[in-house]
């Protein structure tokens, strides 16, 4: 579990001597943070650029090794180097709202780099730059790669950091009792909220501490006092959680406030698992607008979806093809039965089908599972069993790396299953859904999906649902490729797989 700070209440002294004995600043943090990050998204397109110039030209016969030619790749090699790096700034893509967390920083990554070498291409076919060929060919897709890895290594960095309580935005919550203690809840339980909760001010109160799970939060202030509370403590934000006492007009006297403190101004929107994606914001006159879009379950969205299914699913089937035979001569000589296990789940809109896995059970599990209902320690209509006395010795390896469904691939690339989504629920449990939790059979069940990157059967149902829910409401493309890049992760460090 991430060390979190110990929570001190702050006397009521003057804001430097406060300061003295406290942490650096967020904003500090994230200055070094941005400057790391850009100088190596610098080293990163320099060595690249420069080294396709390199070999563009050597590589070229001794009659175009002239002063002339060499001239030409050095003029494009720095004025490719000096675009990209632009639209990378341009781009905000080392804005400390966006890095650490989240997928936006990697899509404006790869935007701001297809952009770039847009602009070039159009500028290069105008002015007949023959030299340039190289560098869409190469420093494009290898550039782009590397600063997407450089990015990943680095929040994997920053994400240890915050273990020790370093890169975190010091906050002040504001709000009710029970909007400060949901949002500090929410805060505390998320790896990648970036913030350091060092205070709250509630209505009323100016003294005491808020009990929030395992951890007691000092009461800073009233709410006319956040301010000053905000500079005595070197808060870097201040959170308003939900809708405060004097509504619109206290957000905006707030904000008058703060001016001229280090700190911003955060509001905290109460719309349950609605994703990024889904928010728009359209400025009118008087009347800033939020658009939550309505999730829609058909389209060209879905067709690229079911595209980068078959994709993925025939380039597996033929790399993992010599491990799964292994596997199947595992399984077939550890104990009696088929290699195979077939089991009906529910896919789309209630449609059964014939989902593959290993079999990693006894062949009687189905017929022994009335004798272990007693025994079970899943929650909702999920049975689990930490010590299943089916399992075979085969079958414990198998479900810890979750090598035992690998059959399934062969369901993604029919169209059963998809690489991401929803995790494929059996009929029985299907007849006991109520309410909302139909909505997780509006898309296809998934090989991997949040429930599996997130504790797979160490989840409540409660948290299992919910997590299937934002998913089929909020999936992306990019949200699919983070989805699995992070499973390999998880296969690599198990946990709640038996």
């Amino acid at each position: 579990m991430p060390r979190r700070l110990k929570l001190v209440a702050a006397p009521p002294t003057p804001a430097r001597a406060v300061q003295a004995d406290q942490p650096a600043s967020g904003l500090r943090w994230a200055r070094l943070y941005r400057d790391r990050l850009r100088l190596t998204d610098v080293g990163i397109i320099l060595a690249v650029v420069v080294a396709v110039g390199l070999v563009g030209y050597f590589s070229g016969d001794s009659l175009r090794q002239s002063e002339l030619v060499a001239g030409q790749y050095m003029a494009v090699t720095a004025l490719v180097v000096a675009a990209w790096l632009l639209t990378l700034a341009a781009f905000h893509t080392r804005d400390p709202h966006v890095v650490g967390v989240g997928v936006l920083e990697y899509k404006r990554v790869v935007n701001a780099s297809a952009l770039a070498f847009g602009l070039l291409a159009i500028a290069f076919l105008v002015f007949q730059v023959d030299v340039a060929r190289g560098y869409f060919v190469i420093a494009l897709p290898i550039g782009i790669a590397s600063l997407l890895l450089a990015r990943w290594f680095w929040r994997k960095w920053l994400l240890h950091q915050r273990t020790f309580g370093h890169y975190l935005a010091r906050a002040i919550v504001v709000g009710t009792r029970e909007d400060v203690s949901y949002v500090i809840a929410q805060i505390e339980s998320k790896s990648g909220a970036a913030f350091h909760v060092v205070g709250v001010s509630l209505p009323g109160d100016g003294i005491g501490f808020l009990d929030v799970g395992t951890q007691s939060v000092p009461i800073v202030s009233d709410l006319a006092g956040i301010a000053d509370a905000a500079e005595a403590v070197a808060a870097d934000t201040v959170i308003v959680a939900g809708q405060p006492e004097g509504g619109s007009d206290f957000i905006r006297t707030l904000g008058w406030d703060l001016e001229g403190t280090a700190a911003e101004l955060v509001l905290s929107s109460r719309l349950t698992d609605v994703a990024g994606p889904r928010i728009h914001f359209r400025p009118v006159d008087g009347l800033p607008l939020i658009h939550v879009e309505i999730p829609r379950f058909e389209g060209g969205k879905h067709i690229l979806k079911r595209t980068l299914d078959v994709s993925l699913s025939a380039l597996a089937l033929i790399a993992l093809l010599p491990l799964m035979l292994v596997i199947a001569a595992v399984v077939k000589l550890d104990s009696p039965g088929p290699a195979l296990f077939r089991q009906e789940r529910c896919g789309r809109n209630g449609r059964t089908f014939q989902m593959l896995k290993f079999r990693s059970m006894v062949q009687t599990a189905e017929d022994d599972l009335a004798g272990l209902l007693d025994q079970n320690e899943g929650s909702g209509v999920l049975f689990k069993l930490r010590n299943d006395p089916r399992v075979t010795r085969a079958g414990r390896v198998l479900r810890k790396y979750s090598l035992d469904e690998l059959p399934q691939i062969w369901n993604a690339l029919i169209g059963d299953m998809s690489v991401v989504g929803p995790r494929p629920p059996l009929a029985t449990e299907v007849e006991s859904y109520e309410g909302s939790v139909h909505r997780r059979l509006f898309i296809k069940p998934g090989i991997t999906g949040l429930w599996q990157i997130s504790g797979r059967s160490d989840l409540s149902w409660e948290e299992s649902v919910r997590l299937d829910l934002y998913y089929v409401e909020n999936w992306s493309l990019t949200g699919d490729v983070m989805i699995i890049w992070r499973t390999f992760k998880t296969i690599a460090n198990p946990q709640g797989a038996y």
